[in-house]
């Protein structure tokens, strides 16, 4: 199986799962640009369980377009567990979705610090009236690596929201 392959399966799976819950997802990107909304979006049916996704690569637009305080970040930074919670809760309350993934991280090559070195990512999943999962992974690889192993994690995450 190609690489596309399993990103493919996964976005199937994931929309299998939100179908059967009868729920709507919504997506808050940082470092993966759009892709996780891409990749469920490539799957024929998908206007029937994708509500919408943000894009928000600026600490700027995450507080305009999904209401991340910008205490959040200014005490966290944009890659840290208090972000990504308020992002996957912005991205419920500014859609009509009823489930939700976020991410923020470093892809590379440049951005690491000893405290967060390139290749971690802070991943939130929310189901409406729940309270966000947060999890923090370290990836490997260069940028893209990074990128596509976040996505990887988030439709993963995705798919046992849904079916928990």
């Amino acid at each position: 199986m190609s690489e596309g392959d399993d990103l493919q399966v996964l976005a199937v799976s994931v929309g299998r799962a939100l179908s059967a819950g009868h729920r709507k997802l919504a997506t808050a990107e940082s470092c993966t640009g759009g892709w996780i909304a891409q990749c469920v979006t490539s799957v024929s049916g998908s206007s029937g369980w994708f509500e919408r996704g943000f894009v928000t690569y600026s600490n700027e637009s995450k507080q305009e377009l999904l209401g991340v305080p910008p205490a959040v970040i200014a005490r966290h930074g944009a890659v840290s567990a208090e972000t990504v919670a308020a992002m996957v809760d912005g991205a419920l309350a500014h859609s009509r979705a009823d489930c939700a993934v976020a991410v923020s991280g470093i892809a590379g090559p440049d951005g690491g610090t000893p405290d967060k070195p390139v290749g971690t990512v802070w991943l939130a999943w929310q189901l409406a009236g729940r309270a966000p999962v947060m999890r923090r992974f370290r990836f490997d690889g260069g940028r893209e690596a990074v990128r596509r192993q976040a996505v990887v994690a988030a439709l993963e995450g995705l798919i046992d929201a849904c079916s928990g």
